[in-house]
C-alpha cells in the first residue's frame, strides 16, 4: 500500500495537469461515469495521507490505492485501468487496482489536513491529544490510524517504532511522556526522510528494521509477527525495543 511520502511523489509528478483541461476519461469505477469529467478543468491535484484529491469545478473525487494499487503517467500498464485521464497537453494518468470515490467539493470541510503527517499543517499537539485520549491503544495500531497519522503506513510503522525503541505491544498510555512526544516527532520525521529515499531510489537500502532478519543494533534476530487490531506485519527487537509498562 503507498504510504504518504509515495503520494506526495504521484501529486508533485502528476502537477504540470493542474490547469488543464480532461480531454479523456475512461474506466470501470462506479463512482460516476468518466464522461462526466470531460472538458472539466483540473484546479488542484492534493494529497491527504494516503489518497490522491483530484479537484474539478463540479465535483471532486479520492483515488485510494488499497494493497496493490498503482498509477502511471503518460504510460499504461498490460491492463486495463480503474481510470484513465487524458490531458490537454497529450499527457496521462492512469490510476490501476484503486478505489475511487466523490468527495465533497468542499474540501476543508472533508479533511483535517492538520492530521495528515506531510502537510505543512501537521499539528504534533492534536497527535498527542488523540494518543492520550485511547491510552489502551497499542502503538502498532496506533501509528496505523490515519485518524491521527494520515499517511502512515507499515513500513513507517516499523522503523519508527525501531528508532525510539518501543515494542509495538506497548500501550500508548503506558509511555512516558517524552517516549509519547518522540513517537510523534518520529513519524512525521521518518516520513520526510522516506520522501528523501524513495526520490533518490535508496529507501529500501535505509531500513533497518522492517522485512530485516537480524537486528543492527543487537545483532540477534528480529521477531515477525502479526500484531494489534490491524494483524499487519511487525518487524521488532525484544531486546532492545521496550515493552512499556515494564
Amino acid at each position: 500500500m503507498p504510504e504518504g511520502p509515495s503520494l506526495v511523489i504521484l501529486r508533485e509528478e502528476a502537477a504540470r495537469f493542474e490547469g488543464q483541461e480532461i480531454m479523456t476519461a475512461e474506466g470501470d469505477t462506479a463512482a460516476f461515469e468518466p464522461a462526466e469529467l470531460l472538458g472539466q478543468p483540473i484546479l488542484s491535484l492534493r494529497t491527504f495521507g494516503k489518497q490522491f484529491i483530484v479537484e474539478l469545478p463540479d465535483m471532486a473525487f479520492r483515488v485510494h490505492f488499497m494493497l496493490f494499487g498503482s498509477y502511471r503517467i503518460d504510460e499504461r500498464k498490460d491492463r486495463p485501468p480503474r481510470m484513465a485521464l487524458g490531458m490537454q497537453d497529450g499527457g496521462e494518468l492512469n490510476f490501476y487496482g484503486c478505489s475511487i470515490k466523490l468527495v465533497d467539493t468542499d474540501l476543508d470541510s472533508v479533511y483535517d489536513w492538520s492530521g495528515d503527517v506531510m502537510s505543512d499543517q501537521w499539528s504534533a499537539r492534536k497527535a498527542l491529544k488523540k494518543l492520550r485520549a485511547a491510552p489502551a491503544t497499542l502503538a502498532c495500531d496506533a501509528l496505523l490510524d490515519q485518524t491521527i497519522f494520515a499517511g502512515v503506513g507499515n513500513i513507517v510503522k516499523n522503523e519508527v517504532l525501531f528508532r525510539i525503541k518501543v515494542h509495538p505491544l506497548s500501550p500508548v498510555g503506558a509511555l512516558p511522556p517524552a517516549k509519547l512526544r518522540e513517537l510523534v516527532t518520529e513519524a512525521r520525521q521518518y516520513c520526510f526522510d522516506f520522501l528523501a529515499w524513495k526520490k533518490a531510489f535508496v529507501l529500501r537500502q535505509n531500513w533497518l528494521a522492517h522485512k530485516k532478519v537480524i537486528c543492527p543494533r543487537c545483532n540477534i534476530k528480529f521477531t515477525k509477527a502479526h500484531l494489534g487490531t490491524a494483524n499487519r506485519r511487525s518487524f521488532f527487537c525484544e531486546s532492545c525495543q521496550k515493552r512499556y509498562p515494564r
